[in-house]
């Protein structure tokens, strides 16, 4: 796939140049207390997913107090809004398959809006279980290609659990079963590397490549659910040239 990048890289990419802060901490606000709330616990040590949120937010430099009242409305020790966790279901240009996540305190006006946005950039909104079949639940780790030779980092993440490492230019993605994820991100942490994206995703079992006009127009669809303030997540299975991108 040498000049290619498949979604999860072109996400990888916009995640590192995404200067809308606000916009980011609202959806990791969201995520660690639906987290608190789901996982039955406020306590990092007993509750995987709320370990991870709080991590991610760490490390965007989210205040502490603000990550702690996230915690407290979702363990209801402070009055919050209830958020349901509902996935939506799609097409993109070219029959691109494309999940969407939310978290929404109101379905109907999110499901409205999503109607909307897909309509109005080409693609449209389908049933439950219309593309969900073409992904695979995965741990999906980012590692800067200057971090280790990649004989060594190969080594690392195998043994530690990881299915597979991949070459994607200047970085490697390295892929997990997602009860292998925290013990592979663990070993490379232990190796002194810090991964540049670690988390659960939703990868596409196979590829469609897009050029021209269908490429900006899918990426203009992309970009716009992924800025819509109920989305927490998109995943998609185009893969467009990387001079597309420029």
């Amino acid at each position: 796939m040498s000049g290619h990048s498949k979604w999860h890289t072109i996400k990888h990419k916009k995640g590192a140049t995404d200067a809308k802060r606000g916009k980011i901490f609202t959806k990791m606000i969201k995520e660690i207390t639906v987290a608190a709330r789901t996982g039955g616990s406020g306590d990092v040590d007993s509750n995987a997913r709320l370990r991870k949120a709080v991590t991610d937010a760490k490390a965007a430099n989210m205040p502490n107090d603000t990550i702690d009242r996230a915690v407290k409305r979702g363990t209801g020790q402070l009055e919050g809004v209830a958020y349901d966790e509902i996935t939506y279901e799609g097409y993109g240009i070219g029959g691109v398959a494309v999940l969407v996540e939310t978290m929404t305190d109101n379905r109907n006006r999110t499901v409205a809006e999503l109607r909307h946005i897909f309509s109005k950039n080409g693609g449209n909104l389908g049933e439950a279980g219309s593309v969900a079949w073409m992904f695979d639940k995965k741990g999906y780790i980012v590692v800067d290609k200057a971090a280790k030779p990649e004989d060594e980092l190969f080594d690392i993440v195998i043994e530690a659990g990881a299915d597979d490492l991949q070459d994607e230019g200047d970085i490697f993605e390295i892929f997990t079963a997602p009860e292998s994820f925290e013990s592979v991100t663990d070993a490379l942490k232990s190796a002194g590397i810090e991964p540049q994206a670690a988390e659960i995703s939703m990868i596409p079992q196979n590829y469609i490549a897009l050029t021209g006009g269908d490429a900006q127009s899918m990426l203009k669809l992309y970009e716009a659910i992924d800025d819509n303030d109920d989305v927490q997540k998109v995943y998609a299975n185009f893969d467009i040239d990387e001079s597309e991108m420029e």
